[in-house]
């Protein structure tokens, strides 16, 4: 997989990179429009090819991606991008490791010309038997020393052999660049979703994807991708965008949270008025950041209702304040302190077991608990029966900074 263009461009990871990333997103336009016609398939990256599709009952289908960020060129017969996928080709199936009923396809950002070996060996109006005289006439007469290997090798094959060869391929020129097929992805997704969460649909999808791709690379796996979990997470993606649910993703609940960046939070000394046990305020902690984290990028990305957030909080103060209130009738005026510890203990285990959605199918416990504490952070809710009183002590107290 190559990728041309000045090293200077705004992609600052180099051409190389910007090449990895082309492979990654095609694949996954690829699969989607497969999913869309009833396909099952694995996929591979970097074994047999760039890409290696392999559906169910038909031969391996195997892509070399050429993606170029200026294709002002055509694609001519002797294009390096043609010779160094042939020699790939050719290499791969004089020593056995590509099936010889594979199905070969270049694709390439270049556009070409009506009367080139690319345009004969397109998908529509194919000449296999001119683009292979093109293509040994290339090779017999051309002196372009980068593609010396190839043509030996195209010229060392029998007539049948690159007859065979060649019928096997398809050429796809002026393919959309890295850019272009973020169109196709987001016309996928607005298929699969209402338009108003089409792109938060998508970056989801594709950060999933990104993952696999990176775990099958990095594991050098011969083990694919399968497109039942790619249809199982677009499945469950789905889901958590219709009306009544909202995503809950899984980097901000991996996310690991210390105790120390909240040590001198107000919701950190609320639980610690109720006495509970340092593992019980680190999971504070945890849920603070959950809730926090995923309600703001729910407003980044303007998927709340307005005033959804505040009717949310509302909902949440009016519930804790029937506990709060009720605690401290049967609590009493005089209590004494161990009361009133047990007291807030038994608040804080309301909010730690109780679970009030934001929408119905927001099942997360994290994003009720967190949201809570949020409130706690803001002294609008409480444990202690005495909170404000113990707070403002506590922040009156403090030296000055």
């Amino acid at each position: 997989m190559t990728s041309g263009g000045s090293t200077g461009s705004l992609f600052g990871a180099g051409d190389a990179a910007l090449g990895y990333l082309y492979q990654i997103r095609h694949a996954l336009l690829e699969s989607l429009q497969r999913l869309a016609k009833g396909q099952i398939f694995s996929i591979c990256l970097e074994t047999l090819d760039d890409v290696t599709f392999e559906p169910s009952g038909s031969p391996v289908e195997l892509f070399q991606l050429k993606h170029h960020l200026k294709s002002a060129a055509n694609l001519s017969d002797s294009s390096s991008d043609i010779w160094k996928t042939l020699r790939v080709w050719i290499t791969g199936l004089s020593d056995g490791k590509i099936p010889r009923d594979a199905r070969l396809c270049l694709v390439t950002t270049s556009p070409t010309a009506g009367n080139a070996v690319a345009a004969k060996l397109g998908v529509d109006g194919r000449d296999e038997v001119g683009a292979v005289a093109a293509l040994s006439d290339v090779a017999a007469t051309s002196m372009n020393a980068d593609n010396a290997k190839a043509y030996k090798l195209f010229l060392c094959l029998s007539e049948r052999e690159k007859l065979d060869l060649v019928g096997s391929i398809t050429i796809v020129a002026r393919s959309p660049n890295i850019g272009d097929i973020e169109t196709g992805l987001i016309e996928y997704a607005r298929t699969a979703v209402r338009r108003d969460v089409a792109w938060s649909f998508l970056a989801r999808l594709e950060g999933w994807w990104f993952v696999q791709c990176q775990k099958h690379l990095i594991e050098q796996s011969m083990t694919p991708i399968v497109s039942a979990a790619l249809e199982s997470e677009i499945d469950e993606l789905r889901d958590q965008f219709l009306l009544d649910s909202l995503p809950v993703d899984e980097d901000i609940l991996q996310a690991e949270v210390t105790l120390a960046a909240f040590e001198d939070s107000i919701f950190v000394h609320q639980a610690r008025l109720a006495q509970v046990s340092p593992k019980r305020v680190v999971a504070a902690v945890r849920d603070y950041y959950r809730a926090f984290e995923q309600r703001s990028r729910w407003m980044r990305e303007n998927l709340l209702l307005f005033g959804e957030l505040d009717k949310y909080e509302r909902t949440l103060r009016e519930e804790w304040e029937i506990v709060f209130e009720r605690a401290v009738d049967e609590l009493g005026d005089d209590a004494a302190e161990d009361a009133m510890t047990k007291t807030a203990r038994d608040i804080y285990k309301w909010a730690e077991t109780s679970c009030f959605p934001i929408r119905v199918r927001v099942s997360n416990a994290s994003m009720s608990r967190g949201s809570l504490h949020m409130l706690a952070d803001k002294r609008a809710v409480g444990w202690h029966p005495k909170f404000l009183e113990r707070l403002e002590a506590m922040l009156t107290s403090r030296p000055a900074a």
